[in-house]
């Protein structure tokens, strides 16, 4: 599948678990930090082949609520790393055709990141024909439902929500990822096989594609395996479906 080629059923959205920078790293005997600098790069390489091939939304896991307990220095290192992805964008020629969102529990995060993540996203909110691409940062799949079903008690605390009128749609849009359509297919690299909190809500349905290739090693290539798996899959959204069909 070569870059900018019309594909049949390319997924609307797809979901990354970016795994295996430490691996990557340790197999090299190299810092993590170096990891996760390569994992950047592949994440604008990857980032770039989407959008040539079709896909409009691509949301990747960059850090968990969970990553916090990492040591001081790894958690400093990647949050440096990705304001430098973040100011590096100015001189990207790709500047263009991306459009910034982040997601996640951001209002515990200091105050010069969100300004960071403000910024960006203010920046290229105009980018036609781009795509969207969402950094979760500071996220957690129970965290995000949790906030929202707080958001849903206070407004109809205040009156200003009917408990009744409380519905998939309207709880959806209290969500961090409210507003865009639901991933059509996870992949996760690194030869994990689980979803680790990511996307609780939001992946209900989605198609799940697994693979042993580090993050940091991850190519244009792999997504075209995970699209090829994808395309051969029938969704069903939960409906009951005759045996040979």
């Amino acid at each position: 599948m070569s870059a900018g080629t019309a594909v049949p059923k390319v997924p609307v959205h797809i979901a990354i678990i970016m795994d295996g920078n430490g691996r990557w790293a340790k197999r090299r005997a190299l810092p993590r930090t170096l990891g996760h600098r390569e994992g950047a790069e592949t994440l604008k390489r990857i980032t770039r082949y989407c959008k040539d091939i079709g896909v409009q939304y691509l949301t990747v896991y960059a850090f968990s609520t969970e990553n916090w307990r990492r040591s001081r220095d790894e958690v400093t290192g990647i949050i440096q790393l990705l304001r430098y992805y973040i100011g590096t964008f100015d001189t990207d020629p790709e500047r263009g055709s991306i459009r910034f969102r982040f997601v996640g529990n951001l209002e515990a995060l200091d105050a010069g990141l969100r300004a960071d993540f403000a910024a960006i996203t203010e920046k290229t909110r105009g980018n036609r024909d781009a795509i969207t691409l969402t950094i979760a940062f500071n996220y957690g799949g129970r965290d995000e439902i949790l906030r929202a079903a707080k958001k849903a008690a206070e407004l109809a605390a205040r009156g200003e929500l009917d408990p009744g009128a409380l519905d998939e749609t309207v709880f959806s849009g209290m969500l961090d990822m409210g507003g865009i359509p639901d991933p059509d297919l996870l992949i996760r690299s690194g030869s994990e096989r689980r979803i680790s909190n990511f996307l609780l809500w939001e992946l209900a349905y989605a198609e799940l594609w697994f693979t042993d290739v580090l993050w940091p090693d991850f190519k244009g290539g792999d997504i075209d395996l995970a699209i090829a798996d994808y395309q051969k899959r029938q969704r069903r959204f939960g409906a009951v479906v005759e045996e040979g069909e």
